[in-house]
């Protein structure tokens, strides 16, 4: 959080799930999930400052085909304070939108953080934080964290490894309804539990190889794009994982370091410029 002139900025890290198995299905069709989830430093930006109405204003290269109503999810996050207060609200949009790394629910988590900050209120309970999607409550915090259940249980598990990642995006919509109604099993085996030291990259990687993204054979059927994504990520020199984060379409790949994950982002630049690419690595915490 930074505070410029009265305003309150707070970052909206993108949310990469590392892991994402699917382990059953409640009977109101709410899916069961295990997944590991890190963010990055790349994100989305929610600036406050005090009003005397709640208004929203969307800036930023991804801000088209956003509409700043109330049924945003960032209006929506204010009004869960149950006040009548006032506060302009400005969300730089610099995530794809729909794209698998919980832009909106890691702005509705921004916009919660400012606006307590804003309005001298604390954050309103988790079950009204849950209400607002099944990814707000992991994105209250940017530490390495394990989400159980529907979203609502949260281990928190400290510093996320540094680990050096390219972020791709073919600029595709997925249905996450679609992805996970295309799941041929719902219940799966959940992630191993021999969880390695976060600061140890080498064995990070081995034990993130040997779990998986139960959404990506749906998510790739859905959108064939993301074979391609995937597989010029595994390609690129010094690639050592690539998976598909969320309901896709972003992919993420690991690389054993900055320099080769920095020339793999130039190659697909110039390979596939209609891609979005970016580099980058943990969030601060």
């Amino acid at each position: 959080m930074t505070t410029t002139k009265g305003a309150f900025c707070e970052p909206a890290p993108a949310k990469v799930n590392l892991t994402l198995h699917v382990t059953g299905q409640r009977a109101d069709g709410y899916h069961l999930l295990d997944s590991l989830v890190m963010f990055t430093a790349l994100g989305d930006v929610v600036t406050v400052a005090a009003a005397e109405r709640l208004t929203l204003t969307i800036d930023g290269p991804f801000s088209a085909g956003l509409t700043a109503d109330n049924d945003n999810l960032v209006m929506r996050a204010a009004r869960s304070f149950g006040v009548t207060n006032g506060a302009a609200i400005t969300l730089t949009k610099n995530l794809p939108v729909a794209s698998g790394i919980g832009g909106g629910s890691a702005d509705a988590a921004a916009a919660l953080r400012a606006l307590s900050r804003l309005w001298g209120l604390p954050i309103p309970d988790s079950a009204t934080i849950l209400k607002l999607g099944a990814d707000v409550p992991v994105c209250m915090t940017s530490e390495l964290s394990r989400m159980h259940g529907i979203g609502d249980r949260i281990d928190t598990l400290g510093p996320a490894p540094m680990l050096d990642i390219l972020l791709v995006n073919p600029n595709v919509a997925v249905s996450t309804a679609q992805v996970f109604g295309g799941l041929a099993s719902k219940s799966n085996a959940p992630m191993a539990a021999d969880m390695p030291d976060p600061r140890d990259r080498d064995d990070w990687v081995t034990w993130l190889l040997a779990q998986r993204n139960d959404l990506e054979t749906p998510a790739r059927i859905a959108a064939p794009t993301i074979d391609d994504v995937l597989g010029s990520l595994s390609a690129q020199v010094g690639s050592t994982l690539a998976r598909m984060s969320g309901s896709g379409a972003t992919c993420f790949a690991l690389f054993k370091d900055g320099t080769s994950r920095d020339a793999a982002a130039a190659t697909l630049r110039l390979s596939h410029p209609t891609w979005w690419i970016a580099e980058t690595g943990a969030a601060p915490t």
